[in-house]
């Protein structure tokens, strides 16, 4: 049965992204997080639909949705259940040495986020999971119930940026342990902050754990940089990698990924980040923390 989910994903920095992708309109691309799918058809419409695209998702159930909402373009599609690290993998098995662009939209997608039963979000009570991809053992209670105190204030401190709570929540939870559901962690986060820091927080204050806790789940900084640090090698001359980023934890993986490759195999087109327009943010709030950065194969 599938899971209930109401919502529908809006892909960020669309227009922006195809700007610095699109290098050819019958190139082969690359969407390594594929989401729904968003980015992936604006590829297609953007070459009127001479280009294809090769999606990867590592989360199964995100796959299966994008599969059905891209149909009606599946001849200019091939997607694939795997995570983008392994990207090289599927490039082999389909015969392909090196393609025209790579594109990584990262963080953590509206389905997992909405989708009855993720346990992704501090909004829904539900069994803390968290993991990207269901295959994944690592559940998010096994991190918080298993890890020690000191590792869990490590984890808050260093994937939270949580700098000056970290160990005070990380108590709090050891105190309350077994800890089992989203709500719960909450509760436990919520008594080891002050009233007045709580408010003071311009964003939920339970945001920085559980981005902390959905890294650890999931590896994802290290994912991130293994993955840029390989793809230059699969680029075609004058190719593209773009990532869009949305905390800057991710925002300076990448920009250290691409400084180790500037002026051997990568030109960096963007000296700073590109931000959103006002107007999408306004229409899209979530596209607020949004920061894209894109290099050129050499």
């Amino acid at each position: 049965m599938p899971r209930e989910y109401h919502e529908s994903h809006r892909s960020v920095m669309v227009h922006e992204a195809l700007h610095y992708l699109l290098t050819r309109d019958d190139g082969v691309y690359v969407d390594c997080t594929l989401g729904e799918g968003g980015h992936t058809r604006a590829i297609i419409e953007a070459t009127s639909a001479k280009s294809s695209v090769i999606g990867l998702d590592v989360d199964a159930e995100v796959l299966a949705l994008a599969e059905r909402k891209l149909r009606d373009i599946q001849e200019n599609v091939s997607l694939f259940n795997v995570s983008y690290l392994n990207f090289d993998v599927v490039l082999g098995s389909l015969g392909i040495s090196k393609v025209d662009g790579f594109l990584l939209d990262l963080g953590v997608s509206t389905y997992q986020l909405k989708a009855k039963g993720r346990g992704f979000s501090y909004e829904v009570d539900e069994p803390l999971d968290m993991r990207m991809n269901l295959d994944n053992p690592v559940k998010a209670a096994d991190v918080v119930n298993r890890y020690s105190e000191q590792e869990l204030a490590r984890i808050l401190f260093e994937y939270g940026d949580e700098k000056r709570f970290s160990r005070r929540i990380a108590r709090s939870i050891a105190k309350r342990r077994p800890i089992q559901t989203t709500f719960e962690l909450v509760e436990a986060i919520r008594s080891a902050l002050p009233p007045e820091e709580r408010h003071r927080r311009k964003r939920h204050f339970a945001t920085r754990t559980f981005q902390a806790l959905r890294i650890e789940v999931n590896n994802e900084l290290e994912v991130i940089k293994s993955t840029l640090l390989k793809i230059p090698e699969y680029l075609n001359p004058g190719g593209r990698v773009v990532a869009i980023t949305f905390h800057s934890l991710e925002d300076r993986t990448v920009k250290v990924a691409f400084r180790e490759k500037k002026g051997i195999e990568l030109k960096i087109l963007t000296k700073k980040p590109i931000i959103p327009s006002d107007s999408e943010v306004k229409e899209n709030p979530r596209a607020r923390s949004a920061k894209l950065r894109a290099a050129e194969r050499i």
